[in-house]
């Protein structure tokens, strides 16, 4: 009976067994699902390119590229494809949310990142990542994804036009919709005639120079100071007299050049003048009245406590002399910078030109003038020594000017418009009184302005060209001519006409809207 009894249990026993086993996994299989089910979603991150804010999500992927995998495989030129490609410009849903604390914008992950931060670290992982730039990035997202997430940037429009970036609207946060694209480009345009035109007067600025006071050394047609450049596709850009003080409060704004760039400088005096309302507030420091003679200037805006400053500089090199024989010969060092290059060092916006004095006249046609080390060269073409000047000048911005502080420019050449000869043998303009309807010269693109690009292509600190050559080509009218200062000599006889630099008010106006434009646009002033 024992046996028998002993032999009915064991099958009990295998069934409760085996109904334990088979509850506790379907336990655990509801455990699981009910985990992944209520697995919060990866939050958006916000990243800060340039100031700019940045909204990455994880969860929305490319539609129109993805690549299968990171790292060796992802090319510089594959992230400016996704750059230009899968770029949308709109609003974040919660970023007005997370600019309520600006110092504590998440990066990666949700992590922290100081305010100061942000922007090297942003930068940084674009470059790691595939960036060209750090302003572009693909993302690499944790856990093992390896597709491609989506990158909504915003960018400013000057962003937009350095980088030639089309401009695409997002009318639905969840939607792509795809537009005819456009590009503000600044050169191209036209002269429109403003009635709101000029944005100061020749009587309320008491900084032009003689030689560029048209209206007061007797011109009667004042139609030159009411055009207006008017890019196409770029909207209204006017000049902001306050709002420019505001960038430039508390800092250096340094003009560099010749002739040409002081006729700028003076131009960006009187408009920013416009705005300041106690005129004794604005000084130049050592007391200097404005004249050719003198080539260092240094204007403080009390107020603002900024400085708008001119340093000439005709070829941005050092201009010395040299023994040659038994004479002494001035010459051009063109592999040393300009001696006064100190004074431009601290500056938080640097503005640089030089064209208008490479000339084969006053470079004495490159026969015994151009100096490197203790070697005066016999012969030199110009625009060969203009690149090894210019060369001198990039290696000299690489070296001493910090990109982090400073914002640097380089104008392109302005041009010049005599007819019946040059400036020296009777060349004129004192009958134009319109823009010209087509551009006046027949050559084509100046050969220094390939050159300055040639050479700010080469160099580590980013450079702006400021190309003002085409939309000044059209204002024939804009030039001093017989109003000049040098047009009526001390024995009373006629010089010759100016038609290189320009009356102010006048076409130097634009060219600082559109330096105001990169200024303001960008945010590189702060």
């Amino acid at each position: 009976m024992e046996r028998q009894r002993s032999f009915a249990v064991k099958p009990t026993r295998y069934l409760v067994f085996t109904f334990t086993i088979s509850s506790f996994i379907i336990f655990l299989s509801f455990i699981s699902l009910w985990i992944v089910k209520n697995s919060p979603a990866r939050p958006e991150s916000f990243l800060f390119f340039n100031r700019t804010p940045v909204a990455v999500s994880f969860f929305r992927p490319v539609n129109l590229q993805t690549v299968n995998s990171f790292g060796r495989n992802f090319s510089r030129t594959d992230a400016n494809n996704t750059h230009l490609v899968d770029t949308h410009f709109r609003k974040s849903e919660n970023l007005s949310a997370h600019l309520k604390n600006p110092e504590n914008i998440t990066g990666y992950g949700g992590i922290s990142i100081p305010g100061e931060q942000r922007n090297e670290n942003a930068a940084e992982e674009g470059k790691k990542n595939g960036g060209a730039d750090g302003n572009t990035t693909a993302i690499r997202p944790s856990d093992g994804e390896t597709s491609i997430k989506e990158v909504e940037v915003q960018l400013p429009i000057s962003e937009m036009v350095d980088k030639k970036i089309p401009l695409e609207k997002l009318e639905s946060p969840r939607k792509i919709v795809r537009k005819e694209s456009h590009r503000c480009d600044l050169t191209k345009g036209k002269w429109v005639f403003d009635e709101s035109n000029p944005l100061y007067s020749n009587g309320s600025c008491p900084f032009i120079d003689e030689g560029f006071d048209c209206e007061g050394n007797g011109r009667l047609d004042l139609n030159y100071k009411k055009f207006k450049w008017q890019p196409q596709d770029c909207g209204d850009y006017r000049f902001n007299a306050t709002k420019m003080l505001e960038l430039i409060r508390g800092k250096r704004i340094v003009f560099v050049g010749d002739s040409i760039n002081r006729n700028q400088w003076e131009s960006m005096l009187c408009m920013l003048f416009s705005a300041i309302k106690d005129p004794r507030k604005v000084y130049e420091t050592r007391g200097r009245r404005i004249t050719k003679k003198k080539g260092n200037y240094s204007f403080k805006f009390v107020d603002y406590k900024c400085t708008v400053e001119f340093y000439v500089s005709h070829f941005l090199v050092h201009e010395d002399k040299a023994r040659l024989g038994r004479r002494r010969i001035q010459t051009l060092r063109i592999d040393t910078i300009d001696r006064g290059s100190s004074r431009w060092r601290g500056a938080d916006v640097l503005v640089f030109n030089s064209a208008h004095w490479w000339s084969h006249y006053k470079t004495k046609s490159g026969i015994n003038y151009y100096q490197e080390r203790d070697q005066v060269l016999p012969r030199l073409d110009v625009n060969i020594a203009f690149r090894r000047a210019l060369t001198t000048w990039g290696a000299w911005v690489d070296k001493y000017i910090n990109s982090k502080k400073t914002r640097v420019f380089f104008r392109s050449s302005a041009p010049s418009h005599f007819r019946g000869g040059q400036w020296n043998s009777g060349g004129h303009c004192r009958e134009a009184t319109e823009p010209l309807n087509v551009t006046s010269s027949n050559l084509g693109y100046p050969e220094k302005n390939v050159i300055v690009e040639d050479v700010i292509s080469q160099m580590k600190t980013r450079v702006t060209l400021l190309n003002v050559t085409g939309l000044s080509d059209y204002r024939i009218d804009g030039h001093p001519s017989m109003f000049g200062k040098s047009y009526v000599n001390r024995q009373g006889s006629r010089g010759g006409e100016d038609c290189s630099h320009w009356c102010l008010p006048g076409v130097p106006d634009t060219w600082n809207e559109l330096l105001y434009f990169h200024l303001n646009y960008n945010e590189m002033v702060k």
